[in-house]
């Protein structure tokens, strides 16, 4: 699993928001060097989420609206991103054609685990550790 671009671009907004103001699309783009067009897209999944809030008009803009401190890393990539396991058979109701003619699979029980230890990493970093440090 790697950390997409899309997922970065979202750590840089949340932390754009971090202070509570409310803030323009293009303020936060400016703010943290993201293009415009993957900014939209981002905060609509954020927005969906329950992280963000997103107020169009004149008087419009984004706001935190996520706890970072209960937020975690993992949390944000399953937000993001469609598939953020490892390999495709580590995905829940995946079947392996492999395993239905063979049997148990050791690689993908070792990739298991690996995932398995790989999500618990994820969810030991709250937002707020990473973006404040605290």
């Amino acid at each position: 699993m790697l950390m997409t671009r899309e997922t970065d671009y979202a750590l840089r907004i949340i932390r754009s928001l971090v202070h509570g103001k409310l803030m323009t699309v293009g303020d936060i783009c400016q703010q943290e060097l993201i293009p415009q067009q993957f900014a939209y897209k981002i905060l609509k999944k954020l927005s969906k989420a329950g992280l963000v809030m997103v107020t169009r008009g004149v008087d419009g803009g984004c706001r935190l609206t996520a706890d970072l401190a209960q937020t975690t890393l993992y949390d944000l990539m399953r937000a993001l991103e469609n598939q953020s396991n490892i390999t495709a058979c580590t995905q829940p109701g995946y079947v392996c054609e492999w395993q239905a003619e063979n049997g148990k699979c050791n690689i993908h029980c070792t990739l298991a685990q690996i995932q398995q230890r790989l999500d618990e990493e994820l969810r030991a970093y709250s937002l707020q550790m990473l973006i404040l440090g605290t």
